[in-house]
């Protein structure tokens, strides 16, 4: 993601370098999340395109299914009906599906000499039919340009055709904003660098949330929801970037609840649980978008817990981090664990994006639990 004449877009390039720039399966991963990021958030997409198309050792990885590399042309169409602009530039050599991805996009350009694009090389032209041809004279600029009018525009160099990308991108008209509220943006009172040494390298340290949301909001001003309640999960309005936010973080910080007990940082109990929900639901009423900061070790477990109805309160929590319709993103910056990563917007309850800090660990339980697990453990005879 970033701004090419100052618009906001998503750039997907091939490494020409890696097999040619053939399709693997996690490359099909990779651009469909970038598509969905892009119908989501309505963001052009520009394809810097250099690819031999699927890697055939792998195919039945990446050819068939719902989720593979057909899905791809079936996005290029769909976010054409959504009026998503999608521009490729062929800086390579693109054969079968790697040629189809461009030509595809709403505009194609191709540089002179250096790239292509056909169904089928020289050599299993030649293997397939008998033909003897040249790769430029089968699909390089000059035949795709001016004969077959495949692609729009050839350059003499790669800068050129960037350069003619850029002009495109600065006469694209404007889109409505995005409905929520934004003023000037401020930076934090707070240096932002001292989060490295708030935040510990060690996954059982406790340390104080508040302290790296302080760091990552305009004017480090924090409004907290129900602050006393449910201190396991801490809620709250900012505006990042000048943007209004909700944010729900989860406080490793060992806190005492309103019964006198002490209750462990990084698990989420019923109180906690109960109040974030709430929060995210008055976040969908007002419009506000969601920001969720991940450091959970999971659900609180136990008598006391099932007795409580944790299940029941997790469940309210899960839905509605399901069912928010407003934007969401996650980072994920220490512990992420079991169903505590559902709650707090994980992969699956589709963040608009979803990063990790370094000290990111995802797991279904944390390692010291794991250990236990497998000495408790003893296999059949």
């Amino acid at each position: 993601m970033g701004y090419v004449a100052g618009r906001e877009c998503i750039v997907v390039a091939n490494d020409a370098t890696v097999k040619a720039g053939a399709w693997f399966p996690m490359t099909a991963k990779k651009n469909l999340r970038a598509q969905e990021i892009a119908m989501e958030n309505r963001l052009p997409i520009i394809y810097l395109v250099d690819s031999a198309g699927v890697f055939l050792p792998m195919q039945d990885e990446i050819f068939p299914d719902k989720e593979h590399f057909g899905r791809i042309f079936r996005n290029n169409a769909v976010m054409s009906s959504m009026g998503i602009i999608q521009i490729a530039a062929i800086m390579g050599s693109c054969v079968a599906g790697g040629a189809y991805l461009p030509i595809m996009s709403d505009e194609a350009m191709i540089v002179d000499k250096t790239g292509s694009v056909f169904l089928a090389g020289s050599y299993l032209v030649k293997s397939a039919i008998g033909e003897e041809v040249d790769n430029e004279t089968l699909g390089g600029a000059t035949t795709q340009c001016e004969i077959s009018g495949v692609t729009d525009n050839k350059f003499p160099d790669d800068k050129s055709c960037l350069d003619y990308i850029k002009s495109i991108f600065s006469k694209i008209g404007r889109l409505p904003d995005a409905g929520f509220d934004r003023i000037k943006s401020l930076p934090p009172l707070k240096d932002e660098k001292e989060i490295y040494t708030i935040f510990p390298a060690a996954r059982d340290k406790q340390f104080d949330m508040h302290e790296i949301i302080y760091r990552l909001v305009d004017d480090s001003a924090f409004d907290e929801y129900k602050e006393k309640y449910g201190q396991t999960l801490i809620c709250g309005y900012a505006r990042i970037d000048g943007w209004a936010v909700g944010i729900v973080a989860n406080q490793r910080k060992v806190v005492k609840s309103k019964k006198g007990e002490m209750q462990f940082g990084g698990v989420i109990f019923s109180d906690s649980a109960d109040k974030a929900a709430r929060f995210i639901m008055n976040c969908n009423q007002r419009k506000i978008p969601l920001v969720f900061l991940q450091d959970v070790t999971g659900f609180m477990v136990g008598s006391r817990s099932e007795h409580g109805g944790i299940i029941k309160d997790g469940a309210k929590l899960v839905s509605a981090v399901a069912n928010s319709v407003v934007p969401k993103f996650t980072i994920i910056t220490g512990n992420s664990y079991g169903a505590g990563n559902y709650a707090m917007c994980g992969k699956a309850y589709d963040p608009r994006l979803i990063v990790a800090w370094p000290s990111a660990q995802i797991a279904v339980m944390g390692e010291l639990r794991q250990q236990r697990h497998s000495c408790k453990f003893k296999p059949p005879p």
